[in-house]
């Protein structure tokens, strides 16, 4: 969408919030996706599922969940294939949730420094799940938000460490700050887009942040995926393209030539056919995208649509669910499954 409309879609989502907020306390995005590449197999499926969740294959799971209440704006969502179970951020209240087939909320991250958790990652080979923390006020002009990442453990949502990702940019950084999504990498760096400064920060396993490539002009990068060939692709906001950025050599990140722009383009994730799906919160679609030429250049190659306004999606099995966080009205968000096309 563009910067004017996320400004709008967020100050409504501030006062939609604000006769449901809790105690405890948002791509864009989208985030983050499951780090899984288009040469990877999907993970094997558990024995036995975990006892304390509504546990499910994709042949369990309705078409559409409806979360139990407003206000919870689930902007990022994660299926988690080790304990089989969706995941999702708020950006009303910082909580990570698991949602029951019912629709029905359990905390799983608790932290009072969490304030707006945006994208959010399973790294099920890490036993981690890892989130975006921002401030969904920036939107508001209230405040210069800020950029963090929270690891967690994925078995017990117990916090790992919280990363300052604005140290990055040194004492005395200007601007404002929105971490929106996150990927992992085959070693275990983490990569997390900053719409707001424009660029994307990298994570090593020491857990100190660096800054991997901050864009040309305004791109406001959203939505990231890493692919085993060693690179990234992130979707820009504002500039409707899709970029792909070497993690070894991010001086030659590049713009891949797509036969349309990429209006509304938001989370982004691996289909378990290779496709890249981007979920576009301004034309309610998920456009899958194929390449032959290691992403230089891309095509459409399906098109799924669903009603309202989505922002990232997650894969189970062979299917695609996006989750609605309803920015706009009083409606309890939603988790619907994508048919493609």
């Amino acid at each position: 969408m563009s910067q004017r409309f996320l400004i709008a879609a967020f100050a409504a989502a501030m006062l939609a919030a604000c006769t449901e907020e809790p105690s405890t306390s948002p791509s864009v995005d989208s985030t983050a996706e499951p780090s899984a590449s288009p040469s990877a197999q999907p993970a094997a499926e558990p024995a036995a599922p975990a006892p304390a969740a509504q546990s499910a294959g994709a042949g369990d799971i309705p078409d559409r969940i409806v979360i139990e209440r407003q206000g919870v704006i689930p902007e990022g969502i994660e299926y988690d294939q080790t304990n089989r179970r969706f995941l999702v951020g708020s950006l009303g209240e910082g909580t990570v949730f698991e949602v029951g087939l019912d629709g029905r909320l359990t905390p799983f991250v608790t932290d009072d420094e969490l304030v707006s958790s945006v994208g959010i990652e399973v790294d099920e080979e890490r036993n981690r799940l890892l989130v975006c923390n921002s401030d969904r006020n920036v939107f508001g002009g209230s405040a210069t938000g800020h950029a963090k990442l929270g690891i967690y453990a994925l078995d017990s949502g117990e916090r790992i460490s919280m990363i300052d990702l604005g140290a990055a940019l040194g004492d005395s950084p200007e601007g404002a700050f929105f971490a929106n999504d996150v990927a992992v990498g085959a070693d275990g760096t983490a990569y997390v887009t900053d719409t707001r400064q424009n660029l994307v920060y990298r994570v090593g396993n020491d857990g100190v942040p660096s800054v991997l490539h901050r864009f040309d002009g305004d791109a406001g990068p959203n939505g990231i995926v890493y692919h085993d060939g060693g690179y990234l692709l992130v979707v820009g906001l504002t500039s409707q393209a899709l970029y792909k950025i070497p993690v070894d050599n991010p001086d030659a990140a590049a713009e891949v030539t797509l036969p349309e722009p990429l209006a509304g383009g938001d989370g982004m994730v691996w289909a378990p056919d290779g496709r890249l799906a981007v979920v576009s919160n301004s034309t309610s679609r998920v456009i899958l995208l194929s390449s032959d030429d290691d992403w230089a250049t891309a095509e459409i190659a399906g098109i799924g649509t669903f009603e309202g306004q989505g922002t990232t999606a997650a894969v189970v099995g062979d299917d695609i669910f996006v989750v609605k966080p309803q920015f706009q009205d009083q409606a309890p968000p939603e988790i619907e499954r994508v048919s493609i096309q």
